[in-house]
């Protein structure tokens, strides 16, 4: 009997283990899509490397955290997603196709292998500069989706992608809408803060186009110093990294700011830095720029039209026209 016993054992584990390949093969393929590699967790779920079965080619698949999975796809998500296939232009990362099956969102993107925080590292020499045409490129795709009245809301290197011709496409455009931001990824690691706009950290309900160029102006000045203008570590932490540089705001300098839900009268009071100690090299033009950028007040901040204007891409060839892709799928 004992021998029997352990016979039974061995073949029921056998019938697990094989259930449990075949449970894995089938978790490889989404409708016409082969997974090949997981290749991070974003900020909406885990991304993965895979390739479109009819044609071979390589793209990238978003499988899309739901807070309530057994509710299935909320509808709101659907068309929010539906309209970001319209998005076609140079530099911005093209959605390429949506997948609903049964409970599960998966998004479909060319497939980019390159960030902006990876490509910052092999690029030792930018100091003083930056990277002209990449802060070029990146306005020229905001201001496209900004036309279309499409916010980013979580503008950061990480989601700025280079493609092999250097061609900078920003990816996740209008996710925030359709999903909402989650204070922490799929598996639990809290999302960065440091570019996100005061307005967002205070609490207020009611932003504009100008979330995305306070993004904008934090990435800037990290693109020629190679460090991150406020690296907060929560949400507090971040609002007083900014105020120790830009001073605590009031009434003056940010009319509302009293009134919005996360103001404490009782905040620290931190005096203004000169931005020129910070950004050390960056001449006249950048300086006004990278001040623009991030004002306190969103009223008053630069906006991507205006910003392609600027001064400091004088010289450049055309910055303020746009380039677009219209090739389909």
């Amino acid at each position: 009997m004992p021998a029997e016993d352990d016979t039974r054992e061995r073949r029921e584990a056998e019938r697990r283990r094989l259930e449990e390949r075949r449970r894995e093969e089938e978790e490889k393929e989404t409708g016409p899509y082969q997974k090949l590699e997981k290749i991070g967790e974003g900020t909406y779920g885990v991304v993965y490397k895979a390739t479109h079965r009819p044609t071979g080619r390589v793209v990238a698949m978003k499988k899309i955290r739901l807070e309530n999975e057994d509710e299935g796809v909320p509808s709101t998500a659907i068309r929010e997603i539906s309209l970001l296939k319209e998005l076609k232009h140079n530099h911005v990362v093209q959605l390429l196709d949506v997948v609903h099956e049964e409970n599960k969102l998966f998004l479909v993107f060319e497939f980019l292998e390159l960030d902006l925080k990876k490509y910052m590292d092999t690029r030792p020499n930018t100091q003083n500069t930056g990277l002209p045409m990449e802060q070029v490129r990146l306005i020229q795709g905001v201001e496209f989706c900004h036309q279309r009245r499409i916010l980013h809301r979580d503008l950061k290197p990480q989601n700025l992608l280079i493609d092999e011709h250097r061609n900078l496409k920003l990816a996740d455009f209008g996710l925030a809408r359709a999903f909402g931001i989650p204070l922490r990824t799929y598996t639990h690691e809290v999302i960065t803060l440091w570019y996100r706009a005061p307005e967002i950290l205070m609490g207020s309900r009611h932003y504009s186009t100008a979330v995305d160029m306070w993004s904008i102006g934090c990435i800037f000045a990290e693109m020629i110093t190679k460090r991150p203008l406020f690296p907060g570590d929560s949400e507090i932490d971040e609002m007083f990294k900014i105020f120790k540089i830009l001073g605590t705001p009031n009434e003056t300098v940010w009319p509302g700011v009293s009134s919005l839900k996360d103001w404490n009268p009782e905040f620290p009071k931190w005096q203004r830095k000169d931005l020129r100690t910070l950004v050390p090299g960056l001449n006249e033009e950048g300086l006004d720029l990278l001040e623009q950028l991030i004002d306190y007040n969103p009223a008053r901040r630069i906006s991507a039209k205006r910003a392609l204007l600027h001064p400091f891409f004088d010289g450049m060839a055309h910055p303020a026209q746009h380039r677009m892709d219209m090739r389909g799928y």
